[in-house]
């Protein structure tokens, strides 16, 4: 950096944020944190006790000249056991509350999640539709729109209505519709998406060659009617700027990891959804470094809950180095998952 500056890239920004950074990588010593924090402890107490800290694994050193930073294992231990939530303050909690209502659109709604998400945490926030798969399906209705174009219905319990638009080779009048989708919905009626995509062809086996070939069109089409895809949107992401801004990222090869991570929403799909058993009871899952299978993630951190819509739901979530503040942000998540279910329901 310095070299580069020296062959003149002297902008100001760029050199100030350099400074945060390399202030940020400085080691802290024992000396500082005693006056710093108050702390009635000589300066080589706190070395003996960093050292203890060290010999059980909860804290590390990068190199030999390195101060000492946490591991996977003293995250963990400050998270189940030390963190004090910080409380969401009335005017954060009033912003929420009118940003979010602000629209009847459910697509919206969940991109506004994001985007309030991302602006208050300052990290990469991202926010999934719903999982139709273990919706239970209301009904199947079919409305003809000409004679060579049907679009049908897909109503759920949870009150989410998904069409779909085919193109037929003949007209089919309205009363023979409405007694196909009649058949359709006593057999298929109080099923989710997933046993209608896994069950639908032997449920319609023995009416599968009725004359209008609608059965034979859907059996072709079951994973196309019957899928996940819903909403405008599957994936709502913000914050962007934010996460590639952050020290650990400044490296080319953490950068590289970052650009990939955001060019993969089945990826960022797959983590938010990672959730450890031993925390099912609670509200907001938090999975960070080796606890991800994939190293990519190993520098990660990541804050996620559930919201409801009906009998479905989708998954709000922060992403943000190791570090990030998670007195912060793991009641912000929850907070703005229950604004979100509540607003849907």
């Amino acid at each position: 950096f310095f070299f580069q500056a020296e062959d003149g890239i002297r902008d100001s920004e760029t050199c100030l944020e350099f400074r945060r950074v390399l202030f940020r990588s400085t080691p802290i010593g024992s000396k500082y944190v005693t006056k710093q924090h108050a702390l009635d402890l000589s300066s080589a107490t706190i070395r003996n006790v960093m050292a203890e800290l060290e010999t059980v694994g909860y804290i590390t050193h990068p190199f030999t000249s390195a101060g000492r930073i946490p591991t996977d294992k003293g995250y963990r231990y400050y998270i189940e056991t030390l963190m004090q939530l910080n409380e969401i303050s009335d005017s954060e909690q009033a912003e929420i509350h009118t940003k979010l209502s602000s629209t009847n659109d459910s697509s919206e709604m969940l991109k506004e999640a994001s985007k309030l998400l991302g602006t208050i945490s300052r990290q990469l926030c991202v926010v999934t539709s719903p999982q139709l798969a273990k919706g239970i399906l209301e009904r199947l209705e079919f409305v003809s729109l000409s004679s060579t174009k049907l679009m049908v219905i897909v109503s759920m319990r949870s009150g989410i209505v998904k069409t779909i638009m085919f193109e037929i080779t003949s007209e089919i009048s309205r009363v023979y519709l409405e007694r196909i989708s009649q058949m359709l919905n006593e057999r298929l009626s109080g099923l989710t998406l997933q046993q209608i995509r896994d069950t639908f062809q032997e449920r319609v086996r023995d009416v599968q060659n009725e004359e209008s070939g609608l059965i034979r069109l859907f059996i072709d089409s079951a994973d196309k009617i019957f899928s996940d895809a819903t909403l405008k949107d599957k994936l709502h992401i913000s914050g962007t700027t934010n996460i590639i801004s952050q020290p650990e990222f400044f490296l080319p090869q953490n950068f590289r990891s970052v650009i990939e991570l955001l060019n993969d929403e089945e990826m960022i799909v797959h983590v938010l959804e990672i959730d450890n058993e031993a925390k099912e009871n609670k509200s907001v899952s938090v999975a960070l470094g080796e606890e991800f299978s994939d190293e990519r993630f190993h520098g990660y951190g990541v804050v996620t809950s559930k919201y409801t819509y009906g009998d479905v739901a989708g998954r709000i979530g922060v992403i943000g180095p190791k570090r990030m503040n998670y007195a912060r942000v793991v009641p912000l998540v929850e907070y703005l998952a229950a604004s979100v279910s509540k607003l849907l329901s």
